[in-house]
């Protein structure tokens, strides 16, 4: 893909990331404001935006599920989180819209949530879960899952699989449940688990972030020829547009995304973005 289709690409689909990071940036600066002017009016509004475990009481504040996922407990945090949402929303774009990565990342956020809260049942999970980590893990892990033969030039360490990407992060987070940190860990593991569902779904013919079409009844009791034969020729474009995607997945899977030509990349990405 040149330089111009890159920049097309970002002018489509950047606006709805730039809204994400703006807003999880936003959210910081007024809370971090807050609890330095009002601690105590901080400390009451807390639990009214991050995700806190507490049995029934967590399911009365159900937005919290995913609101959680726009409050940072620092400036690292909220700096590493968008900095990870860049660039992974980026790479999911090769393949996949604007749409689908707004669904798979807060799929990923409620994921992290649930989790979080199934496992409070069992283990002591801290204060509250904050944080865009989970929403952010689960775009990653869909894309590795569908592309895991994609190599991404990472610096000091040169091309790298997805799928070697993914496998370090989740064994990082494996080993990890054993820290002082570990709700945050197993929300990372539930939007992984977002994201492989998501993908075994898509692969299966099943898109969750697809718009369902509006069926108009038809008034009329009488039946027409020439309908019939629209919907033949739709159902044969559409069959042949699936087997083409299959062929350039097929390829992607046995050498990688970089063996695909330019009519194959853009064809690839104008699916995408239906």
């Amino acid at each position: 893909m040149n330089i111009l289709d890159d920049v097309k690409r970002k002018l489509k689909t950047g606006d709805k990331v730039q809204l994400l990071i703006i807003s999880n940036v936003l959210v910081f600066v007024l809370l971090f404001g807050l609890s330095a002017v009002l601690s105590s009016v901080y400390h009451s509004v807390f639990p009214y935006l991050a995700f806190v475990a507490d049995g029934a009481a967590s399911l009365t504040r159900f937005w919290t599920f995913i609101s959680y996922s726009f409050v940072h407990a620092n400036i690292w945090h909220v700096l590493l989180n968008m900095i990870m949402l860049f660039f992974v929303s980026n790479l999911f774009f090769t393949f996949f819209s604007s749409r689908q990565f707004l669904v798979v990342y807060f799929m990923g956020a409620l994921g992290g949530s649930v989790l979080y809260y199934v496992c409070s049942f069992f283990f002591s999970m801290g204060y509250g879960l904050v944080g865009a980590s989970a929403a952010v893990m689960a775009p990653l892990i869909a894309l590795a899952s569908f592309a895991p033969q994609m190599e991404v030039r990472l610096a000091l360490i040169g091309r790298i699989k997805m799928m070697y990407i993914a496998a370090f992060i989740i064994i990082i987070d494996l080993f990890q449940l054993s820290s002082s940190n570990v709700g945050g860990h197993i929300a990372h593991l539930g939007g992984a688990l977002v994201g492989v569902g998501y993908t075994v779904l898509l692969k299966n013919g099943i898109d969750l972030a697809k718009r369902k079409k509006r069926t108009a009844k038809n008034k009329s009791t009488f039946k027409q020829v020439y309908v019939n034969k629209k919907v033949d020729k739709s159902v044969n474009r559409e069959e042949t547009t699936q087997k083409q995607i299959d062929a350039i997945l097929d390829k992607i899977s046995k050498s990688g995304y970089e063996s695909l030509n330019k009519e194959e990349k853009e064809f690839l990405f104008r699916q995408g973005n239906k």
